[in-house]
């Protein structure tokens, strides 16, 4: 026990050098909105019977762990370390005041065995799980209603062995919706850091009806083929701060979201104040996106010095007729893209819906979108804004954007627009016209 003590000891010496050093530099950081907190009180999985051997079991462990946590109430809350070793384990949910401490070789493996996975109810906001009908499977690490959580460490892994999840959902055998591999609902004061993450059987990390969330410093992992593996998506949540993470995933590296059709109108929780900041990745699928379930509102979205190879699309923006919902506010700024193939992608045409019951009349309303400052090289297609008929998108503003093709041919296609309004200024390829007249540049009004 002293000697995991002295261990973390060390480690927080180690460090603050570092911390102080970033500080210095006045490297631009949101992630003061939630102070990390040092626990005076510390117990080890191994007090608890914990075994790392990559074979024993070890969810009694964890769940009598967080029973501890939770019943004692140690002023200051408790911190759970987890020694180096590979820790077997069903999910399990965390409670408030506690922090989630994994050793550098630390590993906690989820078991593959279902049979025993805990179901739980949809979430009002989507009415249903999001792949099928009826409950879900709790996320492998799970809260609700928490406050005061870290998660964090010296870079150990949480790993969700997501292969059988994923051969399931390929060979059409699900019956409900799989889990997310770390999903905190109705909390607040969170911080995920200094972790990796990896093979999660759907949504790696997901907040959801959150606050104050602060996510840095992860490495999220999963092969390109793993079906809706997205790194993070904050959704119907506020005040998130997501830095200085690498992101590898089967589908969007950062989806920001806030329910589906006519039940996150109901619901009516947006997803607003979110940062993006410093995050580099690859996927199939879109490097920065927003939707596209999006039915309670997306407002002030900040996402900036994004580095994006190898993805289907750099900059995603997508809703659909029966989504409602109000997107604005959303600012993407300092890209660099490689091996792209669609550079910017704002549509109104994308997604499914949950049942046949949303409204065709519930249109979304997509204005006041700047991008800039946007470099490009290999780009199939540089981008297409296609608004809706009856709800045109407006106040689009494209400011110094290079999205060149980078090869020895012809770009295969040009810009694609259509029910759009806005401005353009410095683009190259130019866009399309709607971006372009002398009556609608007053759009990019922002500095650049």
């Amino acid at each position: 026990m002293l000697g995991f003590v002295f261990s973390i000891s060390v480690f927080f010496t180690a460090i603050a050098p570092h911390l102080i050093c970033r500080a210095l530099a006045d490297e631009v950081t949101c992630s003061g909105i939630v102070p990390m907190k040092y626990r005076n009180d510390k117990i080890s999985i191994t007090d608890f019977g914990g075994v790392g051997d990559g074979r024993t079991l070890n969810t009694k462990a964890f769940r009598e762990a967080i029973y501890r946590i939770e019943h004692l109430k140690r002023n200051g809350g408790t911190l759970l370390y987890v020694p180096p070793g590979v820790y077997l384990t069903e999910s399990f949910n965390l409670t408030s005041r506690m922090t989630l401490y994994l050793a550098r070789d630390a590993v906690i493996k989820a078991s593959q065995d279902i049979r025993h996975w805990p179901l739980i109810a949809p979430l009002p906001s989507y009415g249903r799980g999001r792949e099928h009908p009826g409950g879900r499977y709790m996320s492998f690490i799970h809260g609700d209603g928490l406050h005061d959580v870290i998660i964090t460490g010296e870079n150990g892994t949480i790993d969700g062995q997501g292969g059988v999840w994923w051969n399931m959902w390929r060979q059409g055998t699900l019956q409900f919706t799989r889990p997310n591999l770390i999903e905190l609902m109705h909390s607040s004061n969170i911080i995920i850091s200094n972790v990796i993450f990896k093979n999660s059987p759907f949504w790696n990390i997901h907040p959801v009806y959150c606050s104050n969330v602060v996510i840095r410093y992860l490495t999220i992992l999963a092969p390109a083929d793993s079906p809706n593996t997205d790194g993070i998506d904050p959704d119907s949540s506020c005040h998130v701060c997501i830095e200085d993470s690498y992101i590898s995933t089967g589908d969007d590296l950062v989806a920001v979201k806030s329910g589906w059709d006519e039940y996150g109108i109901a619901y009516g929780r947006p997803s607003r104040d979110i940062t993006v900041r410093r995050v580099t990745g690859s996927s199939p699928f879109a490097g920065i996106a927003v939707g596209s379930e999006t039915s309670g509102g997306v407002e002030n979205v900040l996402a900036e010095h994004i580095n994006l190879y190898n993805t289907g699309f750099g900059i995603h923006l997508k809703t659909n007729v029966g989504r409602g919902g109000i997107i604005r506010n959303i600012t993407v700024s300092n890209v660099y893209m490689k091996n792209v193939r669609n550079g910017i992608k704002i549509a109104g045409d994308v997604g499914d819906h949950p049942d046949d019951k949303f409204d065709p009349d519930a249109l979304p309303v997509v204005k006041d979108v700047t991008v800039k400052n946007v470099w490009g090289v290999r780009v199939e297609q540089p981008g297409s804004i296609q608004g809706l008929r009856n709800s045109p998108f407006t106040g689009i503003c494209l400011c110094n954007v290079n999205i060149g093709s980078g090869g020895t041919g012809p770009r295969k296609s040009p810009w694609r627009c259509s029910d759009v309004s806005g401005g353009a200024v410095k683009v190259s390829p130019w866009p399309c016209s709607q971006l372009t007249t002398t009556r609608q540049a007053g759009a990019c009004t922002i500095p650049f």
